[in-house]
């Protein structure tokens, strides 16, 4: 009992690295039907809505959106959106109890953004601002 316990401990000790990346599978099981919103250092990054067959659709909550899909490439999870940008990869791990924590592939300076809400309703957008 006592090796047991030891074990929780030191598992729960453990840094965020040290858990195992979501597989594609895990990660389509959680994110499918959601829109999930995330934070970075407290303050809010974006939306996210998770469509069928992969695709998804970005705003910066900025009123504007941007259509595109994700997949896997080894332990990450990547996007490519409408705009051309290319890939962006991010390696996700679910956080029991406070959702999924996602940190941005080949970023020295360690940028991670975590869920802060999740909700069945579509993102609302209302597309570019135009006028005067």
């Amino acid at each position: 009992m006592i090796g047991r316990a030891l074990f929780l401990v030191f598992a729960l000790a453990l840094p965020a690295s040290a858990q195992s990346p979501m597989s594609a599978a895990e990660f389509e099981d959680y994110v499918s039907g959601k829109t999930l919103t995330f934070a970075t250092g407290g303050v809010t990054y974006g939306m996210e809505e998770y469509l069928s067959d992969r695709r998804v659709r970005w705003s910066f909550l900025d009123g504007e959106c941007k259509e595109g899909v994700w997949y896997q490439r080894g332990e990450q999870i990547c996007f490519e959106y409408e705009d051309g940008t290319g890939p962006q990869c991010w390696t996700f791990y679910r956080d029991a109890g406070s959702g999924l924590r996602a940190r941005f592939a080949g970023d020295p300076a360690g940028t991670e953004l975590y869920e802060t809400e999740a909700t069945d309703a579509p993102m609302q957008c209302p597309g570019p601002r135009i006028g005067v």
